[in-house]
């Protein structure tokens, strides 16, 4: 598999065309952007209303909720009254669970129909039955019987059709023969495929969403591995279901999307926010942007020839031995550390008492000259990170010995004709039980593994602060791909710190989203791959701020967990309760129990299931009432909306994971 044989360097996945409307997706066209209304469908002036609002943002692409029969015929109108506005060249799309009779009539009214393939014609997962082969080989039978009839309407209409899978509503069939896994979430899709392909029909978007940016990274990967060999190259629809609000459901987005996007792979996209969903919009059209901006400058016809030993399926962390940063152990089995920049007209600042869950645990200085080493010190319990220009050579470093602690990082950009600089810091390094940061691309490290393996006795760490991008190297993720792979061929278990600098940017901004996508590309599509064991974002200049986006980019990727984690959907129109108001209100009330998961979903669709791994689960049951579950149980049913915030409170303190808020007083 080509992407996964060479990633150094992104390679458009090459796919076949489909066209939604007068919209093509796939093939040499763009990446399109989509959204989906939250209102009724029934309320059709309020339906179009939202469908215009997405089209006037950058929508491409617009998706509305037919849960029922009633439903899918009132997108008749909505079809008629938002071409009349003058968007009949934005196509509609139809979202279809669990109703086959529904999506029979949504397809005479718009231009593409999404289907939930674990529960289309099929049922949810009760772990009451173990099926044998001949059963197995029924339902397929049965299934091929009730997914025809709306494969050969999209057929005769000249209508498209995704088949979605989601993480969270996998059928019986499925959990009982592969598991609540990503390969249970590809052959999902995949055996609807073969219906589509059955009745020679190939209009056809695949998809693979959870809530877990690594499930979505590794159930796309598997998919194409899966299906090129032996189907069409069908576009690929990306997406991280369930990503919630705020930075966190934005780097959680753009974790899952981007590593797929730097990967080549992906041809039309949704953000998923539990907001006002034109603000879905201009996050999606940044990621699509990047991507198509890598794209244009890769090489075509042939992947590069560098490759890496990173499984793409199944996440496994790196091994590597354990340095010490001031007083913080680094690698090994601890956690990714976070290095902050130090502003070059300030001073450090002490560390502030509100980021006691969140530390800045290193500081980095820029030292140009060695003047300036005499004004730089060191703060208690937070490591010093000297970034070392060119002028610095070991002797100022040597004049200075005694006012740098044991623990001190030195990182310095090295070439490889520096092999006897590098053996002189080393030496130096090893006297002070200093560290010393190689800043080299793979390239230069090949030159350099040999100086690096004769001096033992220093304690090494890698990194990239600019990475060079040449033949094998399209992108800075790849460069660190490409990294690692030489520490690995070497035998190097060193330490490897990520950083986020202006020079490691897909494409750079100057506003905070932008620092926020690029550190969630970079930083967080490797560490979902189980490389980084420091990470530090430099493009911010505010500390605080800059350390929070490091900790909840390591959040975002399951890396280190310092607060609440959320689960929340971004509302459609079987949303039971205003899930923006309700998922703030939850979140101001419990986001200091750190370690805690608590998911917020608007139906059952894919609530429970999206909810597996979650600690506890506010769920709509019905108009005004909620169930909540803790794990996969549901606990309590059909409690009355106003009671439910405390009752999920009680929930936590009976089950032992509720503490107060600093400053509160227990009750």
């Amino acid at each position: 598999m080509a992407y996964c044989a060479s990633r150094s360097q992104t390679i458009r996945r090459s796919t076949v065309e489909v066209k939604i409307g007068a919209v093509g997706v796939g093939g040499t066209h763009p990446v399109r952007v989509q959204s989906m209304t939250t209102s009724n469908t029934l309320d059709v002036a309020a339906t179009v209303s939202q469908s215009i609002a997405l089209a006037e943002v950058g929508c491409e692409i617009v998706r509305v909720t037919a849960p029922n029969v009633a439903a899918a015929q009132a997108l008749r109108e909505i079809r008629a009254q938002f071409s009349a506005a003058g968007f009949a060249h934005i196509p509609l799309v139809a979202d279809i669970h669990f109703m086959p009779q529904a999506a029979m009539e949504a397809v005479e009214h718009v231009e593409k129909i999404r289907i939930n393939p674990g529960n289309y014609a099929d049922k949810k997962h009760t772990g009451a039955h173990e099926y044998t082969d001949a059963e197995y080989a029924r339902e397929l039978e049965r299934l091929h019987e009730a997914v025809s009839p709306l494969i050969r309407r999209c057929k005769e209409l000249g209508r498209a059709l995704r088949i979605g899978t989601n993480h969270g509503s996998l059928s019986e069939r499925i959990m009982n023969r592969y598991g609540d896994s990503p390969l249970g979430m590809v052959e999902s899709a995949l055996e609807f495929v073969r219906i589509c392909e059955s009745n020679g029909y190939h209009d056809v978007v695949l998809s693979m969403k959870s809530s877990n940016p690594k499930v979505v990274i590794q159930a796309y990967r598997l998919l194409i591995e899966r299906m090129d060999a032996a189907h069409r190259p069908y576009p690929l629809h990306l997406g991280v279901t369930e990503a919630g609000d705020g930075e966190d459901g934005r780097i959680k987005s753009a974790i899952g999307i981007g590593a797929l996007l730097i990967d080549g792979l992906g041809d039309t996209l949704r953000v998923s926010l539990t907001e006002d969903s034109v603000h879905e919009v201009p996050v999606a059209r940044a990621l699509a942007d990047k991507a198509l901006n890598l794209w244009k400058n890769a090489p075509a016809g042939h992947a590069p020839a560098a490759t890496d030993r990173i499984d793409p399926f199944r996440y496994t962390r790196r091994e590597t031995e354990t340095v010490v940063l001031g007083s913080h152990p680094c690698g090994g089995s601890q956690p990714p550390r976070v290095i902050v920049a130090a502003r070059p007209d300030a001073p450090i600042q002490p560390i502030s008492p509100a980021l006691k869950d969140t530390p800045i645990e290193g500081w980095l200085v820029r030292v140009d000259t060695p003047a300036a080493l005499t004004t730089v010190s060191a703060q208690h319990g937070t490591g010093l990170v000297l970034e070392l220009a060119a002028a610095i050579a070991p002797a100022d470093l040597t004049a200075q010995a005694t006012r740098l602690p044991a623990g001190t990082l030195l990182v310095r950009r090295f070439t490889q004709g520096e092999s006897a600089l590098l053996a002189e810091f080393a030496a130096l390094a090893a006297s002070q039980s200093w560290l010393i940061a190689v800043d080299a691309s793979a390239a230069v490290v090949e030159h350099l593994a040999t100086t690096v393996k004769a001096h033992p006795a220093t304690r090494w760490l890698f990194t990239l602060s600019a990475p060079t991008l040449d033949a094998t190297t399209g992108h800075a993720l790849g460069a660190y791909r490409q990294l690692a792979e030489t520490l690995r061929r070497h035998q190097l278990h060193t330490p490897l710190w990520i950083r986020n600098t202006r020079a490691t940017a897909t494409q750079p901004g100057s506003d905070f989203l932008a620092h926020l996508l690029e550190a969630s590309l970079l930083t967080g599509s490797l560490l979902s791959d189980g490389l980084g064991d420091l990470v530090s974002v430099e493009t911010v200049t505010d500390p605080i701020l800059a350390s929070k986006l490091a900790y909840n980019v390591l959040q975002g990727a399951g890396a280190r967990i310092t607060k609440a984690e959320f689960v929340a959907c971004p509302s459609c129109g079987r949303t039971l309760f205003d899930l923006q108001t309700t998922a703030k209100r939850i979140r101001a009330q419990t986001g200091h129990l750190k370690g805690v998961k608590i998911a917020i979903m608007g139906c059952i669709v894919n609530g429970p299931g999206e909810m597996a791994d979650a600690d506890f689960g506010y769920v709509g049951g019905a108009p005004g009432k909620i169930n909540l579950y803790v794990g996969r149980q549901c606990v309590q049913y059909n409690i009355p909306q106003d009671e439910a915030d405390a009752r999920l409170i009680a929930l936590i303190r009976e089950h032992g994971k509720w503490v107060d808020p600093e400053g509160v007083s227990k009750s």
